[in-house]
């Protein structure tokens, strides 16, 4: 690829870049101006729908972020009593989470999807697809001055 070829090339992809973070944004404004919370509050009010009682840790293990974050989103959900904390019959160190009716309500109002619109994307892609933009954005990382790895385990709501 000639050097005139390959700086257009870089400028089609940055555009691309700028889509994808620009949809993200735009879903997640969509998201707070509709029922009021982030877009990783609302993906937990959606896999505690999806599974009731469960866990700090498997909720943070689902969304792919860390569990200290996890905590202290379901926190906030917490004080604004739309996900209520309940000890395990069998197990009282097991603290299980369960919506609200008013959660219930707000996750209806909510844009589709509640997961957000880049996991949803990337999880329709083809396998060797997906592999092969986990390699190509490797690449990418490789190359930035400046690459912060704690960033993996924040919700792109959050960044």
């Amino acid at each position: 690829m000639g050097t005139s070829s390959k700086k257009q090339t870089s400028l089609q992809v940055l555009k691309k870049f700028r889509i994808i973070y620009g949809s993200v944004r735009q879903h997640f404004r969509e998201v707070e101006q509709s029922c009021g919370v982030t877009g990783s509050q609302l993906w937990i009010m959606q896999e505690v729908a999806n599974t009731p009682g469960v866990g700090v840790s498997d909720l943070a293990e689902r969304l792919s972020i860390h569990q200290s974050t996890c905590s202290l989103l379901v926190e906030k959900l917490a004080s604004r009593k739309l996900i209520i904390k309940e000890r395990s019959n069998s197990d009282q160190r097991r603290v299980g989470l369960r919506l609200t009716d008013e959660a219930a309500g707000l996750i209806r109002l909510a844009p589709s999807p509640a997961k957000g619109v880049l996991p949803e994307a990337l999880w329709a892609l083809p396998a060797d697809a997906m592999r092969a933009l986990d390699a190509s954005l490797g690449m990418v990382i490789e190359q930035l001055q400046i690459s912060d790895e704690k960033l993996a385990e924040k919700p792109l709501s959050d960044l």
